[in-house]
């Protein structure tokens, strides 16, 4: 896991002036609104006695926890302790760490590291998010597995044919191959543009866009650190987009969030259409990811078997590894200072390839 990134941690929509836990990178944040309508963000811990901030409720944009009643301002400080008298100073160390947030492209982002503002990486482009003639389905789907297996196979371009034979990938039982493509950087990320010749109408919703026994398709994948796919699909008779922020929980379970845009169909009462598909579609991916082993990508090159249609993947893993030599690892580890009862793990910055 990488740390000094923004992370899109939850929908927008999803976010009130309700306390809402936020479990990733091993570790709970709480997020809620303020009056303004603006996030804040705060370590899920009560520096009391560890009760969990998001079981509280917001009064006066502050935080209450949900124990002793203890209130907390949106930047952390302790202002309120009940059980003690007007005349008793709240303690200088009673304040919960706190996160910067934003949002964005449907998302809101918390930045978790320790670089100053000038000096973090930006959150990704998505100028599809403002394009009014695609349309957007937001979904969310969990795996059991580590996220480094979920982004490789959002990445994959050979597994199509195989994995989808029942839905979108039958349009590529006739012509499985991947022909040889070359990956470009990006700015905090890769991406490599394939033409598919031969894609013949798949199964699915997707067969009343492929009308002609041979359709050219061309698509773009990228990938943007720290776990972001971003999969393109140009077709005759139209334009997809996949977008996915692949969060990672904990090291044996994965959230992916994503909005599918598409220019095709694109009536409000086909959404579910759609949406039933893209499910069924992840469902055919998590029994493979889920399969594998080990749960995350081996830290060495030699571990795996490797062919030239996984130079996206293989791209992949080379600028992980970059990062995390870079002392921008992360790894859970109980600490018997953590002062959390089990409820959270503690994250520190030794530098972890795995």
């Amino acid at each position: 896991m990488l740390k000094n990134f923004w992370y899109a941690c939850e929908f927008s929509s999803a976010v009130t002036n309700k306390p809402k836990q936020i479990e990733m990178l091993n570790q709970r944040f709480v997020i809620y609104r303020n009056s303004q309508g603006q996030v804040v963000a705060l370590k899920d811990q009560c520096p009391h006695r560890g009760a969990a901030l998001s079981l509280g409720w917001v009064e006066d944009d502050c935080i209450r926890c949900p124990y002793h009643g203890w209130k907390f301002q949106a930047g952390g400080k302790c202002i309120e302790i009940p059980a003690n008298g007007p005349e008793t100073p709240v303690p200088k160390k009673a304040s919960v760490e706190t996160y910067s947030v934003q949002e964005k492209y449907g998302f809101v982002w918390l930045f978790y590291g320790e670089l100053p503002e000038a000096e973090r990486p930006p959150i990704p482009p998505l100028p599809e998010f403002e394009d009014s003639t695609l349309h957007p389905i937001f979904l969310e789907v969990k795996f059991k597995t580590h996220y480094t297996r979920v982004i490789e196979n959002a990445l994959d371009p050979a597994h199509m044919a195989t994995v989808h034979a029942k839905s979108f990938g039958s349009g590529f039982a006739q012509d499985p191959r991947v022909a040889d493509y070359e990956v470009q950087d990006e700015d905090w990320g890769i991406s490599a543009k394939l033409k598919y010749a031969n894609f013949t109408k798949p199964k699915g919703i997707f067969k009343l866009f492929f009308r002609p026994a041979r359709t050219e398709l061309d698509a773009k994948t990228t990938f943007y650190l720290p776990n972001i796919t971003k999969v393109e699909s140009n077709f005759v008779r139209g334009k997809m987009v996949n977008y996915a922020i692949h969060l990672p929980i904990d090291e044996n379970t994965t959230v992916s969030k994503r909005i599918q845009f598409r220019n095709v169909f694109s009536y409000p009462w086909a959404d579910s259409l759609f949406v039933k598909f893209h499910y069924k579609v992840c469902e055919e991916d998590k029994a493979v990811s889920e399969s594998q082993y080990p749960k995350a990508i081996p830290d060495s090159f030699s571990d795996e078997v490797h062919t030239p249609s996984d130079a996206l993947s293989l791209a992949y893993r080379k600028l992980r590894q970059k990062y995390l030599a870079m002392s921008c690892g992360v790894k859970s580890e109980l600490s018997k200072s953590d002062n959390s009862n089990g409820h959270s793990a503690l994250l520190t910055s030794t530098p972890v390839v795995k």
